[in-house]
């Protein structure tokens, strides 16, 4: 449906998108999620077309609109302020799209019906802007810009007004709503949460850089830089020093000398000797008094706090190079409260590691 083929953005000496090249498929569910400033957003605006690009191109369905102006593109936006128009009614702002070009009356008519009973909006074509809530107010801007049938639907942060049980709420109705039109929808936000809420696939951006474009499970699981891996829910993310390489996995060791094989992500080009980054993921961290037997990986840790969070109790550990490693321990392990200062023992599955490339230098 889109191509983004090597394209950069800059504003002058500053790079706002360096080197950006991925495709969105039909009627998929598509988020760039990043941090504030890192270019997410520029990259939604050039495939709008209210930013041209600096070089590369954008495609739309197989057509190069990198040069085209955003009226003669077949995408629609929706911002974060949904801009209705507070004199006309519901009707009438999702009307305003087809009259303005040139739709008979009827079959506007017949479009608005179907956009609002899509929206769950079907009563409430007579109200106006002022006498709507922000959820519905969300719904009635969704419904214009689907009214017209768009290639793609972009949206950014368009969740971010809300509070959060509509926010969450709206998640679910969004996802709903693109899956019954079969448009692609292009949501740029900063929230985790959305993103794998929502989307089928991900690109996340840091400082101008896709860092990973893949789907939630892929990103969570095997994410490929550790910008992603921490940014991304939480993770462990232990400096190793590579012993040696085999097909997709490496031999590690981690502070106080512990060795472990590792599952290599992304392609970095990983050789014995090199400095790394081991990702764990707290949920697959446990905590036993014991070393374990066998060759399950075991790292000497010391007991920090412990705070309770519900579902979980979220305990701090230090290893023997004083690195951080979270656990989040179940429900079943409340009764064993390990005390703080005791010393133990961290260990995991053999598949919950990720070898990662080492962290960057602040």
């Amino acid at each position: 449906m889109i191509a983004v083929d090597e394209v950069t953005k800059r504003y002058g000496s500053f790079v706002a998108v360096a080197w950006a090249d991925f495709d969105i498929r039909r009627a998929e569910f598509f988020s760039m999620l990043g941090p504030s400033g890192c270019g997410k957003t520029t990259m939604l605006r050039m495939i709008a077309g209210f930013e041209t690009v600096t070089s590369g191109q954008i495609r739309l369905e197989g057509v190069d609109v990198s040069r085209v102006p955003p009226y003669k593109r077949n995408v629609n936006t929706v911002f974060q302020q949904y801009a209705l128009f507070p004199h006309m009614t519901v009707a009438d702002n999702v009307a305003f799209g087809p009259r303005t070009k040139g739709l008979d009356e009827a079959e506007t008519k017949k479009r608005v019906a179907t956009m609002l009973e899509v929206v769950r909006l079907g009563g409430f074509a007579d109200r106006y802007p002022s006498q709507l809530s922000g959820g519905q107010k969300q719904r009635v801007a969704l419904a214009r810009a689907l009214v017209n049938h768009p290639s793609a639907l972009l949206l950014d942060e368009p969740l971010s007004a809300l509070d959060l049980k509509l926010r969450q709420a709206m998640q679910l109705e969004l996802k709903r709503i693109q899956r019954e039109v079969g448009i692609t929808f292009i949501f740029v936000t900063h929230d985790q949460e959305e993103a794998l809420t929502m989307s089928d696939r991900i690109a996340v951006m840091s400082a101008g850089h896709v860092e990973q474009v893949g789907s939630p499970e892929e990103i969570y699981d095997s994410p490929a830089t550790p910008f992603v891996a921490g940014f991304i829910g939480s993770a462990n993310l232990l400096p190793a020093r590579v012993e040696s390489v085999g097909d997709g996995v490496a031999t590690v060791r981690l502070a106080g000398d512990s060795v472990l094989d590792a599952p290599i992500c992304g392609t970095h080009p990983f050789a014995a000797g090199d400095q790394a980054t081991v990702m764990i993921r707290p949920e697959r961290v446990r905590l036993t008094a014991q070393k374990p037997a066998g060759d399950e990986p075991a790292l000497p840790v010391t007991v920090g706090e412990l705070i309770f969070q519900g579902p979980v109790v979220r305990c701090v550990l230090r290893d023997a190079a004083g690195d951080e490693i979270i656990a989040h321990l179940g429900s079943d392990r409340r009764l064993a409260k390990p005390g703080t200062g005791e010393p133990g023992w961290a260990t995991w599955d053999p598949d919950a590691a990720r070898l990662l490339p080492p962290r960057p230098t602040p």
